[in-house]
């Protein structure tokens, strides 16, 4: 284990985390009554959401929804049009928050002459405190790649020198934005891994994904955006239980009329299975009985993560496009 090192962004959000224990202390993030415009779209909508010193949130949400001009806020990179956002108490765009910060971007252009360990190091310089590029190497898979010009790099490769970078300066806060995007099951995992340890460690991770997998076994909690609004906020069992839906599967030609209001369906046939996401699923067996539909394979059990944010957003976006908001 590493010695005890003060003046290590790391070691700062330790500390913060065992001040917060005691009910004070800065928060990582807090973004309070935000709403950033782009023209005519609104990107964000009086958005509220404060994120404490350690731990990984996941922001889901359709494209869209509002989660990468989230980070970009955070991240300082932008400036919302109405409320505030604050990075350890602070503005994101003062040098003392910037370096407890990590970044990877939801893409990544790197000069394509440099080498993997020439980038690493160039970004290292910008931080007081720095993880050895030996050990940013092993923990993601980039040993072999150290010495290599970043543009011979398959797309996979350069994602996972992405993200290695956002954890060069030991950053008490770290936001991937589309961390796992273009990596194969192996380098995923080494994603995963390095995620944890660094939340392990005291850090704090914000992560987007459309890898609904990804935030169930990563996230401590789970906030969904949708148009610009967050309408859900909780753990992964508080998000189950607030969709409240079930997910039934059955085997038929056709599903019964007359299906409970909240049903999502995802169409099926004689040889695919039907999938209803609702809260009665009684109601459907009994539709099925009552207008003799042949059926087998019936299959019920609740929701994972992925079927309840779908049942939110589907709740939070009617079929007819209007805005249940207004």
């Amino acid at each position: 284990m590493a010695d005890y090192d003060a003046s290590s962004p790391l070691q700062a959000s330790r500390d913060r985390g065992r001040i917060d224990a005691g009910g004070h202390g800065a928060s990582a993030v807090v973004l309070a009554g935000v709403t950033k415009r782009f023209g005519a779209t609104t990107a964000l909508d009086r958005v509220d959401l404060t994120i404490p010193a350690g731990g990984i949130v996941a922001l889901l949400g359709p494209n869209g929804a509002g989660k990468t001009t989230t980070v970009d806020l955070i991240a300082g990179l932008s400036r919302p049009d109405a409320g505030t956002v604050q990075l350890w108490g602070g503005h994101p765009g003062d040098w003392v928050r910037r370096i407890q910060l990590g970044v990877t971007p939801q893409a990544t252009d790197f000069p394509p002459y440099l080498t993997v360990a020439e980038i690493l190091a160039l970004i290292a310089q910008h931080y007081p405190s720095r993880h050895r590029a030996a050990d940013l190497a092993d923990r993601f898979g980039l040993s072999g790649l150290m010495d290599r010009q970043t543009g011979g790099l398959s797309g996979g490769q350069r994602r996972l020198v992405a993200v290695a970078a956002a954890f060069v300066g030991e950053p008490s806060l770290i936001t991937l934005d589309e961390p796992t995007t273009a990596l194969d099951t192996a380098a995923r995992h080494r994603v995963w891994d390095g995620v944890r340890a660094h939340a392990g460690a005291g850090g704090t991770i914000l992560l987007t994904t459309h890898d609904l997998a990804e935030a169930e076994a990563l996230a401590d909690r789970i906030v969904v955006l949708v148009r610009g609004r967050v309408v859900a906020d909780g753990s992964v069992p508080a998000i189950a239980e607030r969709a409240g839906r079930r997910r039934l599967r059955v085997r038929a030609d056709r599903l019964p009329g007359g299906l409970p209001p909240d049903a999502i369906v995802l169409p099926g046939d004689a040889r695919t299975p039907w999938t209803v996401l609702c809260r009665d699923t009684d109601a459907v067996v009994r539709g099925l009985h009552a207008d003799g539909i042949a059926f087998r394979d019936l299959e019920i059990r609740p929701a994972t993560l992925e079927e309840a944010v779908t049942g939110i957003v589907a709740e939070a976006v009617p079929a007819d496009g209007t805005d249940p908001s207004t």
